[in-house]
């Protein structure tokens, strides 16, 4: 699990620092690029991160690639990968169902209802999602190419083509 309890949040009058988005300890999330269901869901996250430090990154950019090469465990995986502490000793990945779950944890909120799913085994989550996953072109369409974010959203995009 990644330390989002450092992040800067007004509850009440409890006010938390929150890591710049381009420190290592800014959660980044990589996702297939030219997925529709995957592109949509980084707009709702950007929409919902009321913390505003999450990076993202394209599974086929080159920070993605070197991030995977340091995780045998993701190898060949072409689904969601959520990173914690990107390039530190400390630096971990959660694939399928754990990263969904992470980025919950991440948005906190009501989002942390969805918590209660790691109750599940996660064998069981992760055959869920992969399911998903291998009708999400399907489901939500194909881009030709990765669409470029906004100008307001850009330098949360960890790919140099993006400026």
């Amino acid at each position: 699990m990644c330390d989002h309890e450092n992040s800067e949040t007004s509850k009440g009058s409890e006010v938390y620092m929150r890591p710049a988005p381009n420190s290592p300890s800014a959660p980044v999330l990589l996702y297939d690029g030219v997925c529709g269901v995957c592109n949509r869901a980084v707009r709702a996250i950007l929409r919902h991160d009321r913390i505003g430090t999450m990076r993202f990154a394209a599974l086929d950019s080159d920070f993605a690639r070197e991030i995977l090469a340091r995780h045998p465990e993701a190898a060949g995986l072409d689904s969601a990968v959520y990173v914690c502490n990107a390039g530190e000793p400390d630096e971990a990945v959660y694939v399928k169902s754990a990263a969904l779950l992470e980025i919950a944890r991440y948005l906190g909120g009501w989002w942390k209802v969805t918590l209660a799913a790691f109750a599940i085994p996660p064998a069981v989550r992760d055959w869920a999602y992969t399911r998903f996953a291998a009708a999400r072109y399907r489901i939500g369409g194909r881009y030709d190419t990765c669409p470029v974010p906004t100008d307001d959203v850009r330098s949360r995009f960890l790919d140099a083509t993006y400026g």
